[in-house]
């Protein structure tokens, strides 16, 4: 069972202003790293990057940063490719999402995620398998 982390959960890892999200999403991947069932996509670490440099209330310095990216790096990783992006915009058109959550519910089934931990689509909600999940409810 592998646990795919959209990058909203991520960004709260280094969330100051955020304390109790900070430590729930601390909780859970801590679990899920010393389980070996986290999986990201490349997307998501392209929109940590970016997210954690200019979003935060207390930013990450672009080194810091970029740090965190090699370290998440090291584990598995979903590959953003032609294939998915294509699939992802079938997807899109179908259920209705944007373009980017159809990319990551596409990025997470071909890891073989069976949940996705995220706060951008339904809590609960179940797709080819894949179960939707808010760690923050």
């Amino acid at each position: 069972m592998r646990s795919f982390f959209d990058t909203n959960v991520l960004l709260y890892l280094f969330d100051n202003s955020e304390p109790e999200k900070k430590a729930r999403a601390q909780e859970i991947f801590d679990r899920e790293v010393e389980a070996d069932r986290v999986v990201f996509s490349t997307q998501v670490l392209q929109e940590f990057y970016v997210s954690v440099t200019r979003k935060l209330a207390s930013p990450l310095t672009p080194e810091v940063a970029e740090e965190r990216v090699s370290d998440f790096s090291r584990l598995p990783l979903a590959r953003v490719d032609a294939p998915l992006i294509l699939s992802a915009i079938s997807r899109s058109q179908r259920m209705m999402l944007s373009f980017w959550d159809a990319l990551i519910v596409e990025a997470a089934l071909s890891a073989g995620a069976s949940r996705l931990l995220t706060e951008d689509l339904q809590h609960g909600q179940e797709i080819e398998g894949l179960h939707v999940e808010n760690p923050f409810l």
